[in-house]
């Protein structure tokens, strides 16, 4: 039986990150090397030397306007009622922007403010002298320093350098970065082709990740082919990497299965520092040096690979080349909903941000270390530190940002409950209008109501029925907020109904089988019409929650519940059938429902919300997609169903 490994010291990210950076500097000769390239081609590089000015700019006297050179002295006594003639060729010289003045010229005149006569100027006012001329070194003084060391060339340091006269710079090499993907189960994409990968084969995608972040951080990336989950495959390809890299990456096998050799394999060849950090996700890093060249055992899992080369290899990458860390831009933000963290690691949350009025709501996403598409929604990440069980509802939290802050100010801010189509609009939105985003954020209908009461959100989408009245919304909103100005602007009508495997494989046919033993459900979060729905249907048939098999198990999206039955981790699921055509599987209709957007009034003159009513309203391309989506009727699409004044 293998011997189980074990995370010998969970280092806290602070500690962790010191030690590395520590134990780097000390063995690692700092910075790289340098090397001489055309001055052309140095954007992004790092600058070895500072730079200074070979020549002047512009390196002779030349005119800043077409017009005449004169001498300055010639037009002393010029004025409105005794203007002087100047004859053209001798006293008066034409000349273009950027030409060189002619030798005992010292003063341009603009050709608008001249008259031709015959063969002479007439001026009307003196000039002193340089009038309208670019001195030598006006822009630049040869010896003048151009950039300092360590300093990342922009396009404007390269035209300052050309035009000094400095054709070639000595830049830092960039570090070669070795990338070593490790898994038996894992496939190279350019391998598929036109097929589909088969259980327990999964496509490789971290080494492109991580190959477009080193070379997005300066550096080089080199791939590997995928290593086998043996310590041989493993021990080959690194002796390979070691006499062509800088430093080692090692994706995946750095956990404490069976198949993890990364820790074993670098303990033997040389030396590990880091074994585990108190951090989520990411525990799992490993860091240690083999003939004083870093090695970094990234965890699998692409969260947690994204995770940790921002933690732990930029650092490295910056140092190689001898720039100043680069750091996320922060903002403070009042967090829509409660977190909880467990206590003893350090919890990096993917958020949503959006500027409603003066404040900005952060909302949490997916947590799961799978989870890449929390990254790609996300627009930064807040810390739960490791001593915290969390934050509530409310709180002011710091935000790191990954997207810039004036694409946050122009972010709607729509909180409550899910639907495809919002996804739809989303897409339309940035199409029609490239400046204008969307953050949809899914804590069901009633929490969305909450959101636009507290004014934290700029629309909310909603779909309660109230069970008195029959009507959806708006005996809701009267109760909960019934002195705030609203409208309810219609998005669509769609069909809810259980989503069950193809074939309807259980032979669900209602409510009252979901109390049956063979019956595993997947229920929506608290406080989403759709839960709304189901109680009242349950409470009807006198139908008690507690004998459902899951209906503690809840998901924040339809597409969630989809996902839930397709894979088999439920057997029905209540939710639109837009989500159950999207993954192929079966449904039974149960009723339509409206859905709506709620806007406080005082949003509607805001830009981005006119962007968002125009693409609903107008474009008819979106109406089209959406209608498409299977169990859609747009027949009110964006027509005001409630205002409240």
């Amino acid at each position: 039986m293998a011997e189980k490994k074990i995370f010998h010291e969970l280092l806290s990210l602070s500690l962790a990150k010191s030690k590395l950076v520590e134990e780097f500097k000390g063995r690692v000769e700092l910075p790289i090397e340098s090397e001489l390239i055309s001055t052309k081609g140095a954007l992004g590089r790092v600058s070895a030397k500072a730079v200074f000015a070979k020549l002047s700019s512009p390196y002779f006297h030349a005119a800043a306007m077409d017009g005449y050179a004169v001498k300055a002295k010639d037009t002393f006594t010029a004025t409105e009622r005794e203007p002087i003639r100047l004859k053209i060729g001798e006293n008066a010289v034409w000349i273009e922007t950027g030409d060189p003045l002619p030798e005992g010229f010292d003063a341009v005149i603009p050709v608008e403010d001249v008259n031709l006569r015959d063969s002479h100027i007439e001026i009307y006012a003196s000039v002193p002298p340089y009038n309208d001329v670019r001195a030598i070194g006006e822009d630049i003084v040869a010896t003048e320093l151009i950039i300092p060391e360590s300093h990342r060339i922009r396009a404007v340091d390269i035209g300052a350098m050309l035009a000094s006269g400095v054709l070639t710079v000595e830049v830092r090499k960039k570090p070669i970065i070795g990338i070593i993907p490790t898994g038996s189960e894992l496939i190279d994409a350019d391998t598929l082709k036109d097929k589909n990968p088969e259980p327990p084969q999964l496509i490789e995608y971290n080494s492109a990740v991580l190959g477009a972040l080193i070379t997005e951080h300066g550096g080089i990336a080199k791939n590997y082919p995928i290593a086998k989950d043996d310590e041989h495959s493993i021990k080959e390809v690194i002796s390979k990497a070691l006499s062509e890299c800088h430093m080692i990456i090692i994706n995946a096998g750095s956990g404490y299965g069976k198949e993890d050799f990364t820790y074993k394999v670098l303990s033997e060849l040389g030396e590990v520092i880091i074994n585990g950090v108190a951090i989520k996700p990411g525990k799992p890093f490993i860091a240690g040096f083999i003939n004083n060249k870093p090695v970094l055992g990234i965890p699998g899992y692409p969260v947690s690979s994204f995770l940790c080369f921002n933690l732990f290899a930029k650092p490295l990458i910056e140092l190689f080349l001898g720039v100043s860390p680069s750091q996320e831009e922060i903002l403070s933000g009042i967090l829509s909903r409660q977190i909880s963290s467990p206590i003893g690691v350090d919890e990096f949350v993917r958020v949503k941000v959006g500027k409603v009025g003066e404040k900005y709501i952060v909302t949490p996403m997916g947590r799961g270390a799978g989870l890449l598409m929390s990254v790609v929604r996300s627009d930064g990440y807040i810390v739960i530190p490791r001593g915290s069980e969390g934050f509530s509802q409310g709180s002011i939290v710091e935000v790191y940002l990954w997207r810039k802050k004036d694409e946050i100010d122009n972010t709607v801010v729509c909180i409550g409950s899910h639907d495809n189509s919002l996804d739809v609009l989303y897409n339309f939105l940035r199409k029609n209008f490239p400046h204008v985003t969307l953050s949809s954020a899914h804590v069901g209908s009633m929490g969305g109501l909450v959101a636009i009461k507290k004014g934290e959100a700029h629309l909310a989408g909603t779909h309660l029925l109230d069970e008195q009245t029959g009507q959806y919304n708006v005996p809701f909103i009267k109760r909960l907020m019934p002195e705030k100005k609203l409208v309810l602007v219609n998005l669509v009508y769609r069909i809810q109904g259980f989503i069950v495997r193809k074939g309807n494989p259980k032979k669900i046919e209602g409510f009252k089988d979901l109390v049956r033993d063979d019956v595993f459900f997947i229920n929506r979060q608290a406080g989403s019409g759709t839960r709304l729905l189901l109680d009242k249907h349950l409470r009807e048939l006198g139908l008690n929650p507690a004998q459902i098999k899951g209906y503690e198990k809840d998901e924040y999206t339809h597409m969630g519940v989809a996902s839930a039955v397709l894979t088999g981790r439920a057997d029905v699921g209540l939710g639109i059938l837009a989500a159950a055509e999207a993954l192929g599987l079966d449904f039974i209709p149960l009723a339509e429902e409206r859905y709506d957007l709620l806007i406080p009034i005082e949003f509607l003159e805001l830009e981005i919300i006119r962007a968002l009513l125009k693409v609903i309203r107008e474009d008819e391309a979106f109406r089209e997609t959406v209608k498409n989506l299977g169990g859609y009727n747009i027949r009110d699409m964006g027509k005001i169903i409630y205002e409240q004044n």
